[in-house]
């Protein structure tokens, strides 16, 4: 197996915290691809600066932009450091999406409303973006690599049907997975689905694991059936999942339920707005060991006065280099 290394960021290049990604071990079967077999080894991230991605939304959800340098604080493992990095300009993304395409989309025109959700999330998109799809039902596939043509993604959307179980969180590690032939150093992924997962052969430990390592920001739209109508355990255990998996990389799930479920676009182009309306804060770790451990990582606001009470999204952390 082969390891892609990165290097080291440093404030004279474009910056974006690279490290150690999981091998290209996937090998495709016509237009489907087969997941690498067996866990994977656990990786570390080889940093010199550590960045962080930060959304910024106010008590009605809206953006918060225009914030200074001065009104951030970073702290990890509750020790503060000084920023050394700070932008909010929109830059080029690398950006993939995570499609559902098992029976339970069929329900109620979820799958009609997903494809326009999709399709809106791509029509913001910047030239210098590129895209992949990673769709899924009893099993996941690449349905179209890294390209800069919304057209050829819109295209792979439009004129699959929805069949079969739902292997979500393999889709998310065959998306996480992808994602490493990005040429971009911002990166994320927006999974579209109900959110349930009944055929998966990763567990949630090892996306978990997988998603703690990758510097991947990871957002949700979870199209929901009314909660007093799940009944199948997947669907009722959907929800969290989601939230759970995108809080992790700074990222948000946002529940649409069937009767808002027109919606769905309006969402997917927020999404997309909001991935280029972010701060970037980086910083040189105060803690020099290489130990190879998880460090906790948190933003705190200082905002001008008369603000009302501000909310941050941040990556929640990331692993030290081991040597």
């Amino acid at each position: 197996m082969k390891y892609r290394r990165a290097a080291l960021v440093t404030l004279s290049i474009f910056l974006g915290v690279q490290g150690w990604l999981l091998p290209a071990a996937l090998t495709g079967q016509g237009s489907r691809l087969l997941l690498p077999p067996g866990p994977q080894p656990r990786l570390r991230v080889d940093i010199d600066l550590v960045l962080v991605n930060t959304t910024v939304t106010d008590p009605y959800n809206r953006l918060v932009t225009g914030l200074s340098k001065e009104h951030f604080e970073i702290y990890e493992d509750k020790q503060r450091q000084e920023i050394l990095y700070f932008s909010n300009e929109d830059v080029p993304l690398s950006l993939g999406v995570v499609f559902d395409l098992s029976d339970s989309m069929n329900r109620a025109s979820k799958l009609e409303r997903a494809v326009r959700a999709a399709v809106a999330f791509f029509e913001t998109a910047n030239p210098q973006d590129e895209f992949f799809v990673v769709q899924f039902n009893d099993r996941p596939w690449l349905a179209a690599n890294f390209t800069n043509s919304i057209e050829e993604v819109q295209n792979r959307l439009l004129y699959t049907p929805a069949e079969g179980r739902t292997a979500l969180l393999d889709a998310i590690y065959l998306a996480l997975d992808t994602m490493q032939e990005a040429s971009n150093p911002r990166k994320a992924l927006l999974i579209i689905s109900d959110g349930g997962d009944n055929h998966s052969r990763y567990s949630v430990k090892d996306v978990e694991a997988f998603v703690r390592e990758a510097d991947v920001q990871i957002y949700a739209i979870g199209i929901f059936d009314p909660v007093s109508e799940r009944s199948d355990p997947a669907l009722i255990w959907g929800p969290t999942l989601l939230n759970k998996i995108s809080q992790m990389t700074g990222g948000r799930l946002f529940a649409v339920e069937l009767y808002n479920i027109n919606q769905l676009p309006d969402v997917a182009a927020k999404i997309s707005i909001e991935l280029r309306n972010q701060y970037v804060l980086g910083y040189r770790s105060t803690n020099r060991t290489r130990d190879g451990s998880w460090r906790k990582i948190k933003v705190k606001l200082r905002p001008p006065k008369g603000l009302p009470r501000l909310t941050t999204y941040a990556r929640r952390g990331y692993y030290a280099p081991s040597q």
